[in-house]
């Protein structure tokens, strides 16, 4: 074994991993990071990055089905599934070897593997040729090594016929039906693309409502539109099990009418994740886990001194932006720094489908059971003058503010780019910014963002376009 000293070591090389060894470099620290499959880790190989490619081609496809409703003729479009795959894969690629770069420009050392922890702030790394190297950290491990597709017990993938959402990014052929178990991100992201393309497409959903962690009329306005556009939606259901012996698949679903039996070609799980914390040593460092996470303090470090874990592995959302929060915290206090803890109550979420849903904060049904007094604003896009423009009238922003201190405890949209206007009321409810102040605050028009400041005038009685 060759010895090699560093000032921190990451394992995992996704938004956590890369984002927290660049901080770690540019506080002055030596760093290494380790990876056993691709820079860029699940996210931006195989997550993030490569769907987004997927939906937008969607996307444009359905802007070319619907050329007429803006006054172009267009003849013959048709969507060539290949071509789509062929174009997300490039876009991941390319992404992975901007890491590479970012590496090389901020000096890290990228050291390819499977790596174990041991005691002592001490990692062995093994390569592909079965050679196994060790390596120490000064200041510490960081443990990034996210997470992957969860399986049922009724639900096994075997990748051909029941599915991943890494699958689900490469499939040779297209289904032309496809049953998504699960309505979360993952599962309403495909559902749309694959309806978009033209694959006919059921959600299965044991939950009330698809989506079933956002506003509950954000998701009867996501399931209105879904059917609109003739995906099928089974709520309050099961998947008892499914029987791949023939060509395709047989689903039984469970309803409260009883069993029911559909036909497919593909299902795809997509029922959550699990965290990758196998394999990697925790049990011999001594590092605790808890319901398949592992615990850690509010600047991350795990009951062992000098291991720190972030992202998909720790508690809390799951979710690329919050992986890269955690990482840069870590490392700043690890520099000396005094960085402010995480606050994950204004942490936004996105969904990428059409229309696009997007949230921060507290739905209205917490706001209610946490006993808060509350008003609320909401403003139609029907009744914007950019959406009726664009041709993107469905969907609506909604606000929650504390009726008595002018708070914004929560904010819920559904509809065209609202993954981009999000990002204002996470800086909104970061600076506490009161409902009054967000009225006075000028919107530029036409855009989708006045939205909000309408949603905030009406939950105050002076909305002026509705």
């Amino acid at each position: 074994m060759t010895d090699m000293n560093y000032d921190l070591i990451v394992i995992g090389s996704g938004p956590g991993g890369y984002v927290t060894a660049i901080r770690a470099s540019q506080l002055g620290m030596k760093t290494a990071i380790i990876e056993r499959e691709s820079l860029g880790g699940i996210c931006l190989n195989w997550g993030c990055i490569p769907t987004k490619a997927l939906l937008k081609s969607a996307q444009v496809f359905e802007y070319l089905k619907h050329a007429s409703d803006y006054g172009i003729n267009v003849k013959d479009a048709s969507a060539d599934f290949d071509a789509v795959v062929k174009r997300s894969r490039e876009v991941a690629n390319g992404m992975s070897n901007g890491i590479q770069f970012l590496m090389k420009k901020n000096k890290i050392d990228v050291i390819m593997g499977t790596a174990t922890i041991v005691p002592g702030k001490q990692v062995i790394v093994v390569d592909e040729s079965g050679k196994s190297t060790s390596y120490s950290a000064n200041k510490g491990v960081i443990i990034a090594t996210g997470a992957r597709s969860r399986e049922l017990p009724n639900l096994p993938q075997d990748g051909i016929k029941i599915i991943g959402y890494r699958q689900a990014m490469t499939l040779a052929k297209q289904p032309k039906k496809l049953v998504v178990v699960g309505s979360g991100a993952i599962g309403v992201e495909f559902a749309y693309f694959y309806n978009s393309m033209g694959t006919e497409v059921t959600i299965v959903e044991y939950m009330p409502n698809i989506v079933p962690v956002e506003d509950e009329e954000v998701s009867k306005q996501l399931e209105k539109s879904f059917k609109k556009s003739g995906i099928k939606i089974m709520t309050e259901a099961s998947v008892e099990g499914v029987d791949t012996k023939g060509k395709g698949c047989v689903v039984t679903v469970k309803t409260a009418k009883g069993e029911e039996k559909i036909e497919c070609d593909v299902v795809l799980s997509a029922v959550g994740i699990q965290a990758n914390v196998e394999g990697l040593g925790l049990e011999e460092v001594g590092i605790i886990q808890d319901n398949g996470k592992i615990p850690v303090n509010e600047f991350y470090q795990t009951n062992i001194p000098g291991y720190y874990a972030i992202g998909d592995i720790v508690p809390g959302p799951a979710l690329a932006h919050v992986a890269s929060a955690e990482g840069i915290i870590c490392v700043e206090q690890l520099a000396g720094h005094h960085p402010e803890p995480l606050n994950y109550e204004n942490i936004p979420g996105c969904t990428y489908c059409t229309p696009e849903v997007a949230s921060v904060g507290l739905t209205e049904k917490a706001a209610k059971a946490a006993g808060r007094e509350i008003k609320i604003g909401k403003f139609p896009f029907s009744a914007s003058g950019k959406a009726s423009a664009a041709g993107a009238k469905d969907g609506f922003v909604k606000l929650i503010f504390d009726a008595k201190y002018g708070e914004l405890l929560g904010a819920h949209m559904i509809g065209a780019n609202v993954t981009e206007m999000i990002a204002e009321i996470v800086a909104v409810r970061k600076l506490e910014t009161t409902g009054m102040d967000l009225i006075k605050t000028v919107h530029p028009h036409p855009t989708m963002s006045e939205a909000v400041m309408e949603a905030a005038a009406a939950a105050y009685g002076e909305v002026i376009h509705l």
